[in-house]
């Protein structure tokens, strides 16, 4: 049967995707592992922590950011003026904010990516916008020369960006080219005597773009031997050099206004192979991994924020007085409280544990770093808007910090990857797993006298094993065994309806992106509830060592387990009780594409 133009389109894509995204190491993460019916403990059990002397580091370091920033830092001003002062910049060089992870021989501090997260979490709670510049400089703008630069760029770039003196910038984005960072459209042609290679295109929405010294910019190279073929290559690029262009200095914007958000051009600019960051061709895995690192600090900016608007719910509900008791006596107050208080504890668990898999030398956690952006930025929202509503009409006036802090957070559940994209990412690379072991089933029945049955035999094990076997999740605390217990059987049933999702939908689940936010909100609860089960444990053996009873009673984290445990069971209900047909076919109607009515629905 002739293929038609989408599924030929289709196969295309899968192809693009399994050399981008397996090609590579492979690892049994615990993401992948809930996918396939496992708990895969030592991916996050026990919980991180640092040594006693990278303890102190660590506390001084933060120490010392908490006085600068009380000192210095006006968000206010900030914001109203859509500027971070040089003040600040040099300021945050100076205490090696800006080169923190890099290596001591280049000029950094040699901190681990969790000990860094620590120190951006005191800048989220302050200012988003400073914390996404810091992000912006060396979670993505810097990294790409620490992980793939050689010798060579190293010394000649690094240095000066490691105290601010030169600043950096990740040029991924253009008109056609966001959450789909594969769409990339500048062109990079070598030129004739191959020493160069001559860019030509735009980039938009570029954070530090006009302040930058030194950028990170993708563009699409010819393939060698493939006439018309392209791939995604990484350059250093500079605004001295002749072609470059700033159209837009400073993009006005709704929040994070202190931050350089720009737009520019490069018009026939010449850049020498030298500058050519990572393999030619290689470019879109330098993206990816980098987003990875950017995510994690992402995390730990917004569970920052987050504390702060817990910070400030308690203080007004406290203190605010309607009907002759203070708004901390309602129930619905307390209920946002409590919710914020246990999603803040989830968050700093995952954002550590996440942190900890870099620093740890593990590979292959896209999907934890996916699954910490998505989380974290959609809590912090909940969070802004409970606080926002805990304190009225108040907070709806200029003198009131909550409107910054409302602006600001908008952008977060956009930016490195919108959340809508991340999520069907996060449930079509968890599922690829379990799936690929269905094809070898199916492959075989169909093919009986196969030479490679045995995989087909191997396959059928791990998915029977799976389907009967609830996995053991090792706490060490008695009084933890419970919400333990209630994990391994979530994973348990978890597996058994990605299974049946899998059979039912097969190859058209790639476009049910309906379904696939359901399996992936239960993974994200699932990996949710591991980091906090981890963290509580570690607490209570410290406690018990320390002969301290204070972590027995844990509201936060005992409150999250429960809501956890209860949204995963109704992530899992909907993918059998849902009106996604009548859903799906009122948004064809208003949208004028009548005859799509359902097709996408579970």
């Amino acid at each position: 049967m002739t293929q038609t133009e989408a599924e030929i389109q289709r196969q295309k894509e899968i192809k693009q995707a399994e050399e981008l995204l397996f090609t590579g190491r492979q690892e049994m993460g615990f993401a992948k592992g809930l996918f396939l019916g496992r708990f895969v403990a030592d991916w996050t059990m026990p919980y991180p922590k640092f040594s006693a002397a990278q303890q102190a580091e660590v506390n001084q370091a933060i120490a010392e950011v908490r006085q600068f920033l009380d000192d210095k830092l006006d968000p206010v001003a900030i914001d109203r003026d859509a500027n971070i002062p040089r003040e600040i910049i040099d300021g945050l060089g100076r205490i090696g904010v800006l080169g923190m992870t890099a290596p001591k021989e280049v000029g950094g501090r040699g901190f681990s990516q969790m000990a860094y997260c620590r120190v951006l979490e005191e800048i989220g709670a302050r200012d988003a916008a400073t914390s996404v510049f810091t992000n912006a400089h060396h979670s993505i703008g810097i990294r790409a020369l620490l992980l793939f630069g050689t010798r060579e760029q190293k010394q000649q770039w690094l240095p000066k960006l490691m105290n601010g003196e030169q600043l950096a910038a990740f040029a991924l984005t253009e008109s056609e080219a966001g959450s789909d960072a594969a769409n990339v459209q500048m062109e990079a042609k070598p030129s004739e005597d191959g020493t160069h290679f001559i860019l030509n295109g735009e980039k938009r929405y570029i954070t530090n773009a006009s302040i930058a010294q030194v950028l990170t910019v993708m563009a699409r190279t010819p393939v060698p031997g493939k006439e018309g073929k392209t791939a995604i290559t990484a350059f250093l690029v500079t605004p001295d050099m002749p072609g470059f262009t700033m159209l837009e200095a400073r993009m006005p914007k709704l929040g994070i206004r202190g931050t350089a958000t720009g737009r520019f051009a490069l018009r026939n600019v010449r850049v020498p192979k030298e500058n050519i960051l990572g393999p030619v061709g290689k470019g879109l895995r330098v993206a990816l991994t980098v987003l990875d690192f950017g995510r994690t600090t992402f995390g730990a900016c917004c569970t920052g924020a987050a504390k702060t608007c817990l910070r400030l719910a308690i203080e007004h509900a406290n203190t605010r007085k309607q009907f002759k008791k203070t708004l901390g006596d309602f129930d619905l107050v307390k209920k946002k409280i409590a919710r914020m208080a246990a999603d803040v504890y989830a968050m700093e668990a995952m954002t550590n544990v996440t942190a900890s898999l870099i620093d740890r030398g593990l590979e292959d956690y896209m999907i934890e770093t996916a699954m910490l952006k998505v989380f974290t930025t959609e809590r912090l929202w909940d969070a802004v808007n409970d606080t926002f509503q805990i304190h009225g009409g108040s907070a709806y006036f200029d003198d009131s910090p909550m409107g910054r802090i409302l602006r600001d957070a908008r952008i977060n559940q956009i930016g490195e990857g919108s959340n809508e994209v991340l999520t069907s990412f996060i449930a079509l690379v968890g599922m690829r797993g379990p799936g690929m072991e269905f094809k070898e089933i199916y492959d075989t029945l169909m093919k009986p006298w196969r030479q490679d049955r045995g995989k087909a035999w191997s396959a059928g094990l791990n998915r029977l094993g799976a389907a009967v076997r609830i996995p053991d999740v090792p706490v060490k605390s008695d009084q933890l065994r419970a919400h333990a217990s209630r994990l391994g059987r979530a994973i348990w049933r978890f597996n058994l309806a990605v299974n049946r999702a899998l059979i039912a939908y097969r190859e058209p689940i790639l476009d049910m992106q309906l379904v696939q936010e359901r399996i992936a909100g239960a993974a994200m609860e699932m990996f949710a509830s591991a980091c906090v089960l981890s963290r509580w444990d570690s607490e209570l053996q410290s406690a018990g060592r320390n002969g301290s009873s204070a972590a027995s009673n844990n509201r936060p984290a005992d409150l999250f387990l429960h809501r956890s445990f209860r949204n995963i069971r109704r992530f899992l209900a909907g993918l059998n009780d849902n009106d996604d047909e009548t859903l799906l076919a009122t948004a064809n109607s208003v949208l004028g594409k009548e005859g799509r009515s359902g097709a996408n629905a579970g």
